[in-house]
This record gives structure tokens, sequence and C-alpha cells, in this order.
């Protein structure tokens, strides 16, 4: 993935050993991780990169196809405006593909680091459903709540 400044990152589930589980955070109330539980969203993980990797190449290739084709002389304005139009919807889907594979990504970073379950504004645990859920997810229910009111 050349085109991008993503370094893919893939986290081999097999190697992920009970330790590296119990030392992640968790919300109060929450059982520790338990290593099935970390293999279950590694591989969620490493599923969603690889999906994304190829949506985004094939976005991209979209995207280039359209920035290479030139208007003709006999294009009309509204002939125009829909391949304008067509160009801004598909770099909205390679910039969302993008930023999506970029938050997995650092997710499969932050299990090999040990930081993953950690809210990054306050540190505390995010939750094992919330990730669970979005295993994506990088802060706590509170936080984010917090940050979406602003």
């Amino acid at each position: 993935m050349t085109s991008t400044d993503v370094t893919i990152v893939v986290v081999d589930p097999a190697e992920l050993k009970p330790a590296d589980a119990k030392k992640l955070a968790v919300r109060e109330g929450d059982e520790p991780w338990k290593i099935a539980e970390l293999r279950g969203i590694v591989k969620t993980l490493n599923s969603d990169v690889e999906r994304l990797v190829a949506e985004y190449r094939g976005a991209e290739h979209e995207l280039d196809d359209l920035l290479h084709t030139s208007e003709g002389a006999g294009d009309d304005q509204a002939d125009a405006g829909s391949t304008a139009l067509e160009r801004e919807q598909e770099m909205s889907i390679v910039n969302n593909t993008r930023d999506m594979l970029e938050q997995s990504v650092d997710a499969l970073r932050r299990v090999k680091n040990g930081t993953y379950g950690a809210c990054q504004v306050c540190g505390q645990g995010i939750g094992k459903a919330r990730l669970e859920a979005f295993p994506r997810a990088t802060h706590c229910v509170t936080c984010k709540q917090r940050e979406e009111r602003r």
C-alpha cells in the first residue's frame, strides 16, 4: 500500500499470551481481559485491516480514474457539475476508508504495546463491552461524550 502513509500492522492472535491480556486496562467493574477475548478482538481488527486495504485500493483506483477523465469540449455545465460531484464523493469515500484503516492499525499497535483498552484522554479503562462492539474505540464513554459536546 505505497500510496498511503499507513504502515500496516498485523498481530498474530496465536502469539498473544494470557499475560498480554491481563495487563490491559479494564473499566471499573469489568473483569480482566481473557486471552480468548483479546484474540477475538485482534482477529476482528486484522480482518478489518485486510478489508479496508482492499476497499481503499479500489476507491483510490476509482478516484484516480475520475481525476484523469478528461472533460471533452462537448461537455455542458451539467456534465461538468456531475463529474465534480462524483469526484468529491469518491474523495470522501477514500478519506473515510483511510481514516478507518488508520484507526484499526492504531488499535493493533495498542494491542502490541499493551495500551489497548485505556482511554487516550483520562487513562481509565474504556470498557470491554464497548471495545467488543467497536474495537477501534480510543475514548471511554465519559470522555467521548465530553468530546462530542464541544
